[in-house]
């Protein structure tokens, strides 16, 4: 019996096929709904979940109620902070004009944040708070700040304190404006971070700061990682980087975001 495609559905049969096509349609248009994916390909839901399910399980996609999302770009620390783009020094130097003289400014680790320490300027006087070490040392030599390390158990993916200890001692500081190292920043998911503890880490800076900036590239924004850290309306700014389309903008303006 010949298979009825309707009208609607593209003739795609093999399930590589379709699976290639659902990962392409994800990374254009950001996020996939179940529903509209069965009327797309004329297949039942059940297909279409062992689809987004395999997918998953490969790490293409992250499966959400309904839906799909696109992951965060997962890469290691040492080889994220040899990446010096001209779209992420220019995030940077952006976003250290936001750090004022008599500011205390706590930076969550991240090679953004590392990034935003290099260029900030050499007569400001502020007092900087950091989970990590290597943030702390590119300001040691900066003569007008006070840095303050916060301690506890390194995570060696996150080259940051992130455990209870940590967690604890950023509850002494009022700050000014935090930087958050941004893994994924999403409009209805909100900010979430790949680590476990280092959810917990960020929700702690975010409550002890006055201004919160989530500084990311393009490629973060509109992704999803496992642990939600808090939504959209507990970020103040966002800085990234030119020429993103204003489409993939106007969520995060609609929410209350100053985007620069």
């Amino acid at each position: 019996m010949t298979k009825l495609i309707p009208d609607n559905s593209l003739n795609i049969n093999l399930p590589q096929e379709r699976r290639q096509h659902i990962l392409e349609k994800l990374q254009s248009e950001g996020k996939l709904i179940a529903t509209d994916l069965c009327a797309l390909y004329g297949v039942s839901e059940d297909t279409i979940r062992r689809d987004l399910r395999d997918m998953a399980a490969d790490g293409l996609l992250k499966r959400v109620h309904g839906g799909a999302l696109p992951l965060a770009p997962q890469r290691p620390y040492a080889e994220r902070a040899q990446d010096s783009s001209p779209a992420k020094v220019a995030i940077a130097q952006t976003a250290a004009r936001l750090v004022q003289n008599g500011h205390m400014v706590i930076f969550g680790s991240g090679t953004t944040n590392l990034e935003i320490c290099k260029q900030l300027e050499p007569s400001l006087r502020a007092t900087v708070v950091t989970t990590s070490p290597q943030i702390a040392l590119t300001l040691l030599d900066h003569r007008f700040i006070e840095v303050i390390l916060v301690g506890g158990r390194l995570s060696k993916s996150a080259y940051a304190a992130i455990d209870a200890e940590a967690l604890a001692q950023l509850s002494r500081y009022h700050a000014d404006i935090c930087f958050l190292g941004i893994c994924s920043l999403h409009p209805q998911a909100g900010y979430t971070v790949t680590l476990y503890d280092e959810a917990a880490i960020n929700r702690a800076i975010i409550a002890q700061s006055g201004e919160v900036v989530a500084a990311a590239t393009g490629d973060k924004l509109g992704t999803i990682a496992p642990y939600a850290v808090a939504p959209l309306s507990d970020i103040t700014h966002l800085v990234t980087e030119p020429n993103l389309p204003e489409a993939s903008l106007e969520p995060y303006r609609q929410a209350g975001l100053e985007i620069l």
